[in-house]
C-alpha cells in the first residue's frame, strides 16, 4: 500500500504550538526534544485547562466490532464502502466513528471515505429514542454526535423538534434547538421551518411565525402551502381576516393553491364575524377547485347561515352536496326540510345531490322514489342524476337494472358518459365478468368518448383480482402509449398482487416505474410495501418506509402495524415493536389477539400486572 504525506496550512496547528512563545528556538528542536522541554516548563496556575476530548475507551463488544470494521475497510478498499458497511450498520453507535478512525488513520483517503459515510448515514437509535418520547436521552446522543463530528440528517432533527412541540415547555425547547443547531452544521430545510412556524402559531406568537415565513425565503428555503396555511390558521384563530386575505394573495401570486386547511378555517371565520355570504362563496371556490370540505365546515356553515344568513336555494344545496358527499344524509335532508319550510324550491342539483347520497347508504329504492317526485315537480332528470342512480343499484348488486337504467337514458335522450361506462365496468369486475367489462371498455373507444384513468384502474385491478397480471401490465403499457398518465390506484393494484404472491422483486420493480414517472405514493401504496418488506424480513427497508409514510401525513392499516410490530418481535427488537403497539393502541386501531398475547406475556414476566390485565381485558 502507498503511504501518502498529508501536508497542513500552518494555521492548523496554532491550537497545538500553546508554549511556542517561551523560546522560538523551541520551534526548531526535534519533536520529542519539545515534548520533553513543554513537559517540565511551568505554567501559572491560573492557566485555563482545556477539556479533554480523547475517547474513551472502548469496552470488548465495542473493540471487536471497531477491530471488524476496520479490518473490511482496509481489506475492500476499493470497493463502495456503503456495501461493505452494510452488515454493521444496525450495530454502528456515534462513539464507534473515532476509534475506527483512529484505527485507519494511516490511510487518508480511507479517513476521508469514512467519515463521509458516517455524516450521511442515519442513525436509527437516534430516532427509536425520539419515538419512544425519551427526549432528553435524545438531546444527549445529538449532543455527543455533534461532538464527535458527526453531521445529523435533518429528517432526524425534523423528528426531535416535532416531538418536542407537543407541550408549551417541548416548544421553548425546539425554538432553542432550532437556533443553535445551525451553528454545529444543520442545515434546516422547509418542513423544519414549517414545524417551528406550527409552534409558534400554538402558543399565540403568530407576529413571528410571519416573520419566520419572511426569513425562510433569505436563508433559501422557499415556503409551501403547508407554511402559509399554518399562518393563516394562526391569524383566523386571533380573527385577523385581514392579514388572512393578504396572505392568500401571496399565495397566488407565488401560484400556491390553498389546501383544506387553509379553506375551513377562513370559511370558519367568516362565520363567526358574520360574514355568511362571503362564507358561501369560499364555499364554492373551495368545491369549484375539486376540494371537499370537511363535516366541521358544513355545520359550520349552516349554523351561520341560521344565525345570519339569508340563505337562498344555491347555498342550500351545496350544505346539502356537502353532507350527502360525508354520507350524512340525515343532516341533508333536515336542511332539506327547511328549503320548504322557507318557501324555497329545490332544483335538479338539490335532487341530484340527495339521490346520491341515499344511493351510498343502499337505499336505492328512497332514491327512486324521490325522483318520481321530481318528475311530479317537473323537473327533468339529468345525466348526473342518472349516473348516482347506476352507482347505487350497481352497489346494491343490481347490475341488470343498472344496464337497464342506461338504455332508459338513451331513450330519454341522455348519452351514457364515460362515468356510466366505468360504473358499471366496476360492477362486472367486482363479480369477475371480466369479458363484459372489457366490451364496455370497447363501446367507450367506439363512441368516442375519453376513458378516464379511473377508467382504466377499475380494470387493471378487475384483472388483477383472478391473477391476470399480464393482461393488468399490458394494459398499463397501452394506457402509457396513449398517454394517460396513471396515478397511485393503478399500480397499487399490480403491486397488491406481487405482494399476495411473495414476489417482492416484483413488487419494488412495479414501486421504481411508479417513482420514475412522477407518480407518488399513496397510504395504500405504502401500507403494500411495509407488509411486504415485513414479510421477507426487509425491516430497515419497511421501517424506512413507516418514517416516510408518517412524515408525509398518512397513516398505517391495522394489517401494516401488526406485520410491523411481530416482525420487530421476531427479530428481538422489543422497544421498536412496543413503541409501534402503544402508538397503535393510542389511535382508533385494534392490534390481533397474537399481539396482545405477546405484549401481556412480556409484561407478565416484567411483573407488571395491572398492565397484563388491561391487556387481556382488551382482547
Amino acid at each position: 500500500m502507498k503511504r501518502h504525506v498529508i501536508s497542513f496550512p500552518r494555521h492548523c496547528f496554532q491550537l497545538f504550538s500553546y508554549h511556542s512563545h517561551l523560546d522560538p528556538s523551541l520551534n526548531r528542536l526535534p519533536f520529542f526534544r519539545r515534548c520533553f522541554i513543554e513537559k517540565n516548563c511551568s505554567f501559572d496556575s491560573t492557566t485555563r485547562n482545556f477539556l479533554n476530548y480523547s475517547p474513551k475507551k472502548p469496552i470488548l463488544q465495542d473493540s471487536e466490532l471497531v477491530h471488524q470494521i476496520s479490518i473490511a475497510i482496509k481489506q475492500h478498499h476499493s470497493e463502495p464502502l456503503r456495501r461493505i458497511l452494510k452488515p454493521y450498520e444496525s450495530k454502528f453507535r456515534a462513539n464507534h466513528l473515532i476509534w475506527v478512525l483512529m484505527s485507519i488513520r494511516n490511510d487518508y483517503r480511507l479517513v476521508l471515505n469514512f467519515f463521509e459515510w458516517a455524516c450521511q448515514r442515519r442513525d436509527p437509535s437516534l430516532e427509536v429514542l425520539v419515538e419512544a418520547g425519551m427526549l432528553n436521552e435524545a438531546r444527549k446522543l445529538f449532543d455527543k454526535m455533534l461532538n464527535y463530528g458527526l453531521l445529523i440528517s435533518v429528517e432526524s432533527c425534523n423528528l426531535f423538534i416535532s416531538h418536542l412541540s407537543k407541550d408549551l415547555d417541548g416548544i421553548k425547547v425546539a425554538l432553542k434547538v432550532f437556533s443553535e443547531f445551525p451553528e454545529v452544521g444543520v442545515c434546516w430545510n422547509t418542513a423544519s421551518y414549517n414545524i417551528i412556524i406550527h409552534s409558534l402559531c400554538q402558543i399565540g406568537r403568530v407576529v413571528e411565525a410571519l416573520q419566520l415565513l419572511l426569513q425562510m425565503v433569505l436563508r433559501g428555503c422557499m415556503p409551501d402551502v403547508v407554511s402559509y396555511s399554518t399562518i393563516t390558521s394562526g391569524y383566523c384563530q386571533v380573527g385577523e381576516l385581514q392579514k388572512v386575505l393578504k396572505l392568500l394573495e401571496e399565495m397566488q401570486v407565488k401560484g400556491l393553491k390553498p389546501n383544506p386547511f387553509t379553506y375551513n378555517g377562513i370559511i370558519l371565520l367568516l362565520c363567526k364575524t358574520g360574514k355568511v355570504a362571503e362564507a358561501e362563496r369560499v364555499l364554492r371556490e373551495m368545491i369549484s377547485e375539486g376540494i371537499a370540505p370537511d363535516s366541521v365546515v358544513y355545520t359550520t356553515l349552516n349554523d351561520g347561515v341560521c344565525k345570519f344568513g339569508n340563505p337562498d336555494e344555491v347555498t342550500y344545496t351545496a350544505l346539502i352536496d356537502g353532507y350527502c358527499k360525508e354520507v350524512k344524509v340525515k343532516e341533508a335532508f333536515s336542511l332539506h326540510n327547511k328549503m320548504l319550510e322557507m318557501g324555497l324550491t329545490p332544483n335538479v342539483v338539490t335532487y341530484t345531490a340527495l339521490t346520491d347520497g341515499l344511493c351510498k347508504c343502499g337505499e336505492v329504492d328512497t332514491a327512486n322514489e324521490l325522483l318520481h317526485e321530481m318528475c311530479r315537480k317537473g323537473l327533468e332528470l339529468n345525466i348526473y342524476t342518472y349516473n348516482s342512480l347506476v352507482n347505487g343499484l350497481c352497489k346494491a348488486g343490481n347490475i341488470d337494472q343498472a344496464v337497464k337504467l342506461m338504455k332508459d337514458m338513451e331513450v330519454a335522450g341522455f348519452h351514457p358518459d364515460a362515468i356510466t361506462y366505468t360504473t358499471l365496468m366496476d360492477a362486472y369486475c367486482k363479480s369477475r365478468e371480466m369479458d363484459k367489462a372489457h366490451e364496455l371498455l370497447r363501446q367507450i373507444l367506439d363512441r368516442g368518448l375519453q376513458p378516464t384513468v379511473v377508467t382504466f384502474n377499475v380494470l387493471i385491478d378487475g384483472f388483477c383480482m383472478p391473477g391476470m397480471l399480464q393482461d393488468g401490465e399490458k394494459l398499463l403499457k397501452w394506457m402509457l402509449e396513449k398517454g394517460i398518465m396513471p396515478n397511485a390506484s393503478t399500480y397499487n393494484s399490480l403491486m397488491n398482487q406481487y405482494f399476495i404472491r411473495n414476489n417482492m422483486h416484483a413488487t419494488t420493480e412495479i414501486y421504481k416505474g411508479m417513482c420514475g414517472k412522477g407518480v407518488g405514493p399513496d397510504a395504500n401504496t405504502y401500507n403494500i410495501l411495509i407488509k411486504g418488506h415485513c414479510k421477507a424480513r426487509n425491516m430497515k427497508e419497511a421501517w424506512f418506509l413507516h418514517k416516510d409514510m408518517v412524515g408525509k401525513g398518512f397513516s398505517l392499516t391495522t394489517s401494516s402495524y401488526n406485520a410491523l410490530i411481530k416482525s420487530f418481535y421476531k427479530r428481538k427488537k422489543f422497544s421498536e415493536a412496543n413503541q409501534l403497539f402503544e402508538k397503535m393502541r393510542s389511535g382508533v386501531l385494534v392490534a390481533d389477539r397474537e399481539i396482545y398475547n405477546i405484549f401481556a406475556d412480556i409484561n407478565y414476566d416484567e411483573g407488571k400486572m395491572e398492565l397484563t390485565l388491561e391487556l387481556c381485558d382488551k382482547q
